[in-house]
């Protein structure tokens, strides 16, 4: 007697890396919603609480649509044929990847396959795990241009910036276009991300002017204790960042889970010392600061790097972009107005990791092993033997800066055609109440400008004094 066995998959999924990979998408995930929200909501002043999660909460899902209808072809697909050379690798063919086969398939990367081992998890756990990389960069963006962006700007900017800015630099740099090819690495988004929100968010807060004087001078954190829940959802959620990029639960996904923990907190204590230092206080929103330069810096270079390497990272990571943000910084903003300091702990830190990932590669790190005729997988830089990977890291990181400063500046010139890059002067004054017709707690005062007469000589907010939407089935 035959009988018929069902199996829960494929001969070549495997369930570890599956869940890993499912795991660490929800990580990365994380640190948008609530993380960076809720972090954003802590350090701006009570008057944009609600504005800056907004801002994410709306990035973070249009990010999804564009990347499933078009970006993630356009990132990871077939290359779009653009001309000779260079030019047949900079972009995917645009196209949705919502049908069973593509969703319940082999994942794939058609230009990079030959170069990693199959993939053991379905396209859909590549599609969503790639997702939250996508969606965390205007996430990070946001940060230079809170307190005066129009939402209606902000609301066409991210769907055509995923798709003509990030899609195109992951594509370079992950998706086998002409960057990988050259030779350049990035592991986890360091350039891809973020420097890429660092030189667009810089590019974006020039073009959209700065925030009111009132606004840049009394700019004091509105909730510490919210900032640091933030915090510590991007410090554990990296985990997943750096972690799931090997795409296996493998060797090198615990090394560089190691290594990202260590460099950030080697980062968080020099940029804590340097504070300590310079004012004789320990600053909690300079010790997020430096945790978070930390953690950029690793990430071209988690998998890559060995632990002193790790460490040396950390470090530099709380000393550079530490000078650049105290003794740059207001010079800096005098002329463009970056309210949280993007271009520092994001463009900087990113750079240097990058950087020092050329330097500090070690090629007894392996991120694939090899058998037979076939070598393992790693990278190795100058300090290792290879002075080219330094290069090929310096030249991928000026293209980068270049292509997203002009593509976002094209792009933002686009978005002004349509609707004001700028909220209106009303909105600059009163803040979330104006834009959102919220508030980010009920005990919040209102601005005068928001009250009107019920015609009892009592003053009532705005939004009290409409007449209240009448229910289903109420009486005439």
């Amino acid at each position: 007697m035959c009988l018929q066995v069902l199996t829960p998959a494929q001969p070549w999924l495997s369930p570890g890396d599956t869940a890993w990979q499912l795991t660490a998408a929800t990580l990365v995930g994380l640190m948008s919603i609530p993380g960076l929200a809720v972090l954003y909501s802590g350090l701006m002043k009570k008057k944009w609480s609600v504005n800056s999660m907004m801002m994410t909460f709306y990035a973070f899902a249009v990010v999804l649509v564009v990347w499933c209808f078009w970006g993630y072809s356009m990132g990871f697909g077939d290359p779009l044929k653009l001309g000779p050379g260079i030019l047949s690798g900079i972009v995917g063919i645009p196209r949705a990847i919502l049908t069973p086969l593509a969703e319940q398939g082999r994942a794939f990367v058609p230009l990079v396959a030959g170069g990693i081992p199959g993939l053991k998890f379905p396209g859909s756990a590549m599609i969503l795990f790639q997702f939250v990389f996508a969606a965390i960069t205007p996430c990070l963006l946001a940060g230079a241009v809170f307190g005066r962006m129009s939402f209606k700007a902000w609301a066409l900017f991210v769907p055509l910036w995923a798709t003509f800015v990030y899609s195109i630099n992951a594509f370079m740099m992950w998706g086998g276009g002409w960057l990988a090819h050259l030779g350049a690495v990035d592991y986890s988004g360091g350039y891809v991300i973020h420097v890429a929100a660092a030189v667009s968010g810089f590019v974006a807060a020039a073009m959209v002017g700065p925030r009111l004087a009132r606004d840049r001078q009394e700019n004091r954190p509105s909730n510490l204790a919210m900032a640091m829940i933030g915090a510590g959802i991007l410090w554990l959620g990296w985990n997943g960042f750096n972690g799931g990029d090997p795409y296996f639960a493998n060797q090198n996904a615990g090394l560089a889970i190691l290594n990202t923990n260590l460099a950030a907190a080697a980062a968080m204590l020099t940029w804590l010392l340097a504070d300590v230092l310079k004012t004789g206080k320990p600053q909690l929103v300079g010790s997020i600061n430096g945790m978070i330069a930390g953690l950029v810096a690793i990430t071209p270079a988690a998998g890559y790097v060995n632990g002193f390497g790790a460490f040396f990272i950390g470090v530099a990571a709380g000393v550079i972009p530490w000078l650049t943000l105290t003794y740059l910084g207001p010079a800096i903003n005098r002329r463009v107005d970056d309210t949280l300091g993007v271009l520092h702990t994001h463009g900087v830190a990113g750079a240097v990791g990058g950087l020092m990932t050329g330097l500090l590669a070690d090629g007894n790190v392996i991120q694939y092993f090899g058998g037979g005729k076939v070598s393992n997988v790693s990278v190795t830089g100058l300090f290792y033997g290879n002075p080219a990977q330094f290069v090929h890291q310096l030249v991928a990181l000026i293209v980068i800066v270049c292509w997203d400063a002009l593509a976002t500046f094209l792009i933002l010139k686009l978005v002004g055609l349509v609707t004001p890059l700028r909220m209106t002067e009303r909105e600059l004054e009163t803040g979330d109440f104006a834009v959102h017709g919220e508030t980010g707690t009920s005990d919040d005062p209102l601005p005068e400008s928001e009250f009107v007469g019920d015609g009892r000589d009592v003053r009532v907010p705005a939004y009290a004094a409409r007449p209240a939407p009448r229910s289903v089935g109420a009486a005439d």
